[in-house]
């Protein structure tokens, strides 16, 4: 495998990842929230920044893109169909397309739900699926723009990935999607158990991403929802929670 990731905590709880491909040097950056803590980490590794991946237009997943940009001379990849409500994009991207990265590819998937134009990328060589806010541990992004079936639909794709594949998302909300998700199947003995795990994590102030997809097969009560209806069922619920 030649494509790493480090989180990099911004704001009050979002993530933003690091990815470096190790054949080639290249190095890029999963929705910058802000600037300021993505250049301390790169300064302090003496990196410079090469792609810029963007899953949605939020305020809180792109708002350091231009400054990344304008200092590293980044590109900025995102949804072609969302550039409108992007940073301008030097990359524009649709369902399917590869982003090159070094050697690796980044394999667009459009996963619409929690906006109308989000995205998400896999890269095949590391294992890696950034999903932004369509799929947390143990939970789902809001349906700010989209329906339930299109949220639905969106987790089926990534059905076809690795249990390996591990899911680095774009919050820390695994501790409270824990409780919902205990409220839905109490008898669910992997779900208890990955429970008391982030509970051990958070108290001691450590992250609880990324996490395995076959994790979250075991766990999300979104994944494990058989239907769209009962899928809408549950974020209802989780809504008011």
């Amino acid at each position: 495998m030649t494509v790493t990731v480090q989180a990099i905590p911004m704001l009050a709880d979002n993530y933003s990842w690091l990815l470096r491909e190790s054949t080639s040097g290249k190095v890029g950056i999963v929705d910058p929230a802000e600037a300021a803590p993505a250049i301390a980490v790169l300064e302090a590794a003496g990196l410079g920044l090469d792609v810029i991946f963007l899953t949605h237009h939020h305020p809180d997943h792109v708002g350091g893109a231009e400054e990344l940009r304008a200092r590293y001379g980044a590109r900025i990849v995102g949804n072609r169909a969302d550039a409108h409500r992007l940073p301008r994009l030097d990359v524009p991207v649709h369902e399917g397309a590869l982003v090159e990265f070094g050697v690796a590819n980044a394999r667009v998937i459009e996963v619409p739900g929690h906006t109308l134009g989000h995205i998400a990328y896999y890269f095949a060589d590391g294992e890696l699926l950034f999903p932004g806010d369509t799929m947390f541990s143990m939970g789902c992004g809001r349906l700010f723009e989209g329906t339930a079936a299109q949220m639905f639909s969106s987790f089926a794709k990534f059905a076809e990935l690795p249990d390996e594949t591990l899911l680095c998302c774009g919050h820390e909300y695994t501790a409270a999607n824990a409780k919902f998700a205990l409220s839905i199947e109490p008898d669910n003995t992997a779900l208890q158990t990955r429970f008391d795990e982030v509970a051990t994590l958070r108290a001691d102030g450590l992250a609880t991403l990324p996490v395995s997809l076959g994790t979250e097969r075991a766990t999300n009560p979104f994944i494990r929802a058989a239907t769209a209806e009962e899928f809408g069922e549950r974020r209802k619920a989780k809504d008011t929670f």
